[in-house]
């Protein structure tokens, strides 16, 4: 009699729990309407990591971190998803693991994930952030491929936002290539080659002439071959 009493009590409660467990879920799916439509990122965060508490997903895991990538909150996308590189990780999932470590300056790791997406849909703008972070680690080569995809494929209307400046500005794609490529060049030969890196510097000025970051970098090479050409009338 006392098991059949036990066995009673053990199937209310689980009956009672899954029927919390269904309320709750109809709770935050209507939260989770009701803060889209206000435009509240943190409440739709907020609901969905207790659906996603509620109803474990994949999906809602990568809506989830993609989400925390869009309010700027790199760490948290990342410790939803995790960092590792998973061959079944969907666009999105290695999307947001490559910006996220790009924006928390791990260009090694980001690449990881920037190989990937290449690998599945090839794009100009996916060449240029890659040879950017290869010059950063020094994997020249692959720098230079990653330009050279991109110089043969940019199309005139393709543009590059940049934001070194108080105001972000826009510039041609094309005119971005052959400013990276002029990085590329001094890089690999940092006495030899820069005249060659000052021409490609005036390539990309001459597709933009209000190309800021190419100005500043041609005015750079330029007093860094005055002070050479200095040391060296000094030496004669």
């Amino acid at each position: 009699m006392k098991q059949i009493t036990i066995a009673v009590i053990m199937l209310l409660s689980v009956s009672v729990f899954a029927q919390t467990n269904a309320e709750l879920k109809t709770h935050y799916e209507a939260y989770y309407k009701q803060m889209k439509k206000q435009g509240d990122v943190q409440g739709i965060i907020n609901a969905i990591t207790h659906l996603n508490l509620l109803e474990p997903s994949v999906a809602r895991k990568d809506t989830l971190a993609y989400l925390y990538l869009s309010e700027g909150k790199y760490m948290q996308a990342l410790n939803t998803i995790g960092v590792e590189k998973n061959a079944t990780d969907s666009d999105m999932n290695v999307e947001v693991k490559a910006l996220s470590l790009k924006n928390l300056n791990q260009p090694k790791l980001a690449l990881e994930h920037y190989e990937v997406l290449f690998q599945r849909t090839p794009n100009v703008y996916l060449a240029y952030e890659m040879a950017d972070m290869k010059i950063q680690v020094n994997d020249l080569a692959g720098a230079k491929a990653n330009i050279e995809y991109g110089l043969t494929n940019v199309k005139d209307d393709m543009k590059r936002a940049f934001y070194e400046t108080q105001q972000p500005y826009e510039t041609s794609m094309k005119a971005a290539l052959l400013y990276l490529k002029g990085l590329l060049t001094f890089s690999e030969n940092k006495t030899a080659n820069i005249d060659a890196s000052i021409k490609l510097m005036n390539d990309a000025l001459a597709i933009d002439p209000n190309f800021n970051l190419a100005k500043v970098s041609r005015q750079a090479l330029e007093s860094q071959k005055a002070q050479k050409a200095a040391a060296e009338n000094k030496k004669n």
